[in-house]
């Protein structure tokens, strides 16, 4: 549904979020696989291509496909959708890592669908449900490449405090 904003511009409605059903793996996988397009290409700028081949192989979309998969399938995982015209245009999937900690696991977000505030508010959905857990803290894990940029906005944004840090590579 559209509205109107304070200055009488036609904006859009957000994109509805809804638990994630098995149906929604292929599309979840895809929009994944579309989103991290750029930050992957910028690990292989930043790291190389010897370093980036050891961490991710021939097709980096093959070991992701499988990660992505293996998070869809844990039960441990509350996983939410957004959807678009009812196309999922979005993800985000959480864990209680202990009785006090949890984790915001993985946030993709269709680029056709990006610089909407759709990223924040799946990571809204998954730390209110950490909360609703009983986690005292909320954690998620992003990379300090240019690739990334988005990520750590998404995030400062949600209220989360980041903390820089340093991991080197080397082929041997």
């Amino acid at each position: 549904m559209e509205g109107e904003d304070q200055r009488g511009f036609v904006t859009e409605a957000p994109s509805p979020i809804r638990e994630y059903h098995h149906t929604d793996r292929d599309a979840v996988v895809a929009l994944s696989l579309r989103a991290w397009a750029p930050v992957f290409d910028s690990m292989r700028r930043v790291l190389g291509d010897g370093i980036f081949a050891e961490i991710y192989g021939e097709d980096w979309r093959l070991r992701q496909s499988a990660a992505v998969g293996d998070v869809l399938d844990d039960d441990a995982m509350r996983i939410w959708v957004a959807e678009e015209g009812g196309e999922v245009s979005g993800f985000v999937a959480a864990v209680m890592r202990s009785q006090r900690v949890g984790e915001i696991e993985m946030l993709a977000v269709d680029p056709e669908a990006a610089n909407r505030g759709l990223g924040t508010r799946l990571t809204g959905v998954g730390t209110a449900w950490l909360r609703e857990q009983g986690a005292r803290l909320a954690v998620i894990g992003t990379g300090g490449d240019p690739g990334h940029a988005p990520a750590r906005r998404v995030y400062e944004k949600a209220g989360y405090t980041g903390l820089p840090l340093a991991r080197y590579y080397r082929t041997l």
